[in-house]
């Protein structure tokens, strides 16, 4: 069975949903190293150890964040899995038929936005900035997430399982630093409701 295509208001919406944005970050780092979030961004990938290397030379204020930012990316899917889990024991119906992520397509398409928002909180961490969003971005993922009627109580618990999930595979010292990224993400997308 094919899944239907999907509208022309959704393929319009998923363009402009575009999360991140570091304009706010212009007098912190010079113009390459912008370029080379946008690029990881644009190519909606998680930034490699080379970029990493190199926010870490530019940074003004070496924190550590780039060793955690590593790390995570290479725990991703370990975190989006327990926040999956965390959804299906949340909501045990979700998956099933009338539930919020079916059919599969729905649930792999959330479990997708998981890993994509770990992302997204990455970009921060190595950034140092918690201000890694872009209102603009986010209103459009809104949008989206109400054209396709996506169970939002799902994605904040599955945000807050990611945050969970990211912060115990931190030393202890390390995890109230790095909330604030995760908790960011979190209180835009409660918002959504």
């Amino acid at each position: 069975m094919t899944k239907p295509p999907l509208s022309e208001k959704v393929r319009e919406l998923i363009q402009k949903a575009r999360i991140v944005s570091f304009t706010t970050w212009h007098n912190l780092y010079p113009a390459s190293l912008l370029a080379q979030f946008q690029a990881a961004d644009d190519e909606g990938r998680y930034l490699t150890d080379a970029e990493l290397e190199q926010i870490e030379l530019l940074s003004p204020h070496p924190s550590g964040s780039i060793g955690v930012a590593q790390h995570l990316r290479d725990q991703v899917r370990e975190i989006v899995d327990e926040a999956r889990s965390q959804v299906l024991v949340t909501f045990p119906t979700i998956t099933e038929p009338g539930g919020g992520l079916y059919p599969p397509e729905r649930a792999e398409a959330c479990w997708r936005d998981f890993w994509h928002f770990l992302r997204c909180i990455t970009y921060g961490i190595a950034g140092s900035r918690t201000d890694y969003t872009s209102q603009e971005g986010l209103n459009y993922m809104q949008l989206l997430y109400q054209e396709l009627q996506v169970p939002l109580d799902a994605m904040v618990v599955g945000l807050e399982g990611i945050k969970t999930a990211s912060l115990k595979r931190v030393e202890a010292e390390q995890q109230a630093a790095l909330a604030p990224y995760f908790d960011h993400l979190i209180e835009q997308l409660k918002q959504f409701r």
